[in-house]
């Protein structure tokens, strides 16, 4: 489970929106925002890799995001 919370204030902490980053990372804004909704449950592991890579994030807030 992703802890959708903390995703979202990195998106923020980054200067990003969600719908820059979806874009930024090639899914549709809906999409990514269904995914967000759904307590991130459907993301893939390329699209949280591209996730982690466009926001930057070190070894630690991945994990502690995306295997919450």
């Amino acid at each position: 489970m992703v802890n959708v919370s903390k995703l979202k204030g990195k998106i923020v902490e980054s200067g990003y929106s969600i719908a820059e980053l979806s874009y930024k990372i090639g899914i549709d804004k809906a999409t990514f925002y269904r995914k967000l909704n759904s307590n991130g449950e459907n993301f893939s592991v390329r699209e949280a890799n591209a996730i982690v890579k466009e926001l930057k994030m070190n070894g630690e807030e991945a994990v502690s995001i995306f295997f919450a």
